[in-house]
């Protein structure tokens, strides 16, 4: 998406600051605050360094490196777990008049259904029960640690195209980028 005009959205300060190095300007209409700190830096930092120690083709490489992969991926998780249960043809009928709105998968098994769906009852005791279920997400991370990628990919991505067009072309306008390796540029050849 490469949004012109105005708009409003919701995003990472540190890469709102980023944007204002290539000319955006922005109003801030509100906002959450978050305490910085480093709450992986040991973990990560141990892990990478066993990994450092074994060949990448020994099993131990790539167990660290899904490790180290998986928990920015666990934080972005979407909480909304399922229920799966496995229900006759001839009681389907009753369970979908229950729980139709929260079927998400219906995988024929012979006689049975194998049913994917959301509890709301599950869904209502999660929210009630004064936070004794945990459910380890926390989107903040996650798109911290997106918006890093894209800040620390941004120099690349803008520098990198300047330069190499540096002898052809005048730069009108760079627009900013997600992450996605395409950077439109409307350039027109020097004169």
């Amino acid at each position: 998406m490469f949004p012109t005009g105005n708009w409003e959205g919701m995003y990472f300060s540190e890469e709102l600051k980023n944007a204002q190095k290539y000319g955006y300007t922005f109003e801030i209409l509100w906002g959450y605050t978050f305490e910085k700190g480093f709450v992986f830096k040991d973990y990560v930092n141990d892990l990478y360094n066993l990994r450092l120690q074994y060949p990448k083709s020994d099993p131990m490489n790539l167990i660290c490196k899904l490790l180290l992969n998986s928990l920015y991926g666990r934080f972005s998780m979407d909480d909304s777990f399922t229920s799966t249960k496995i229900i006759s043809k001839t009681e389907y009928l009753e369970f979908e008049g229950k729980y139709k709105e929260g079927i998400k998968d219906l995988i024929e098994l012979g006689d049975n259904y194998l049913v994917q769906y959301i509890n709301p009852k599950e869904e209502i005791k999660t929210m009630l029960d004064s936070g004794r279920e945990t459910h380890n997400v926390n989107i903040s991370i996650a798109a911290a640690v997106t918006a890093y990628a894209r800040i620390h990919m941004s120099q690349f991505k803008i520098n990198n195209l300047l330069l190499a067009f540096a002898n052809c072309y005048i730069q009108i306008r760079i627009p900013y980028t997600s992450l996605v390796h395409y950077l439109t540029l409307l350039l027109v050849p020097r004169n």
